[in-house]
């Protein structure tokens, strides 16, 4: 099956080969099936977003109350994904990839809600970044952010000075966000 568990329950990997010759390639992206086996649930998405990130621009983490199914279909993304849910056992661990074009793969990644998704626009093009969602978008929701370099995280960027939105600079760190959760009480 092309699709892969991660150590961070509701990540998944999508890879399908690709199908190339001189004149370009060929890929499938992601079949419904497959996924709602993967997780063990329906998956409804609702909604199709595009996005182009400039080099050196980096969003999130963002964790929008809906899933997501992110690929980048053209230029190569550095992509965090981060477990920004206080009752999972996996909270505040993360996972990186290289999407897209060369050093990138071209898979796809299935981010569940609550996961925080943040990526990086690397090398000499813009990047395309596709991302369908189970929710539709709406004035207001909460994108439920963190910090970007929460040292908590610890994703090692491949920038240290991205551009970024106001709103992701002003992003709290998961301390800041949960002041209460297990994980900051020191003791045995």
């Amino acid at each position: 099956m092309p699709i892969e568990t991660t150590a961070i329950p509701g990540l998944l990997v999508v890879r399908w080969e690709t199908h190339g010759d001189e004149r370009g390639f060929f890929r499938q992206t992601y079949r419904h099936d497959e996924l709602a086996e993967a997780l063990g649930r329906e998956v409804h998405l609702r909604q199709g977003n595009h996005s182009r990130s400039e080099p050196g621009v980096l969003r999130g983490f963002h964790a929008e109350p809906w899933d997501k199914l992110v690929y980048v279909a053209r230029g190569t993304a550095f992509a965090g994904i981060a477990d920004l849910r206080p009752d999972s056992p996996t909270f505040g661990q993360a996972a990186t990839f290289w999407l897209g074009d060369p050093p990138g793969e071209r898979l796809r990644l299935f981010i569940a809600e609550g996961l925080g998704n943040a990526f990086c626009a690397t090398g000499e093009v813009a990047v395309d970044y596709l991302y369908d969602v189970s929710d539709y978008w709406r004035p207001g929701v909460d994108k439920r952010a963190v910090a970007w370099d929460d040292p908590d995280i610890g994703v090692a960027w491949p920038v240290t000075d991205p551009e970024l939105s106001e709103a992701d600079r002003r992003a709290p760190t998961l301390r800041e966000r949960f002041p209460d959760h297990r994980r900051w009480r020191a003791g045995p």
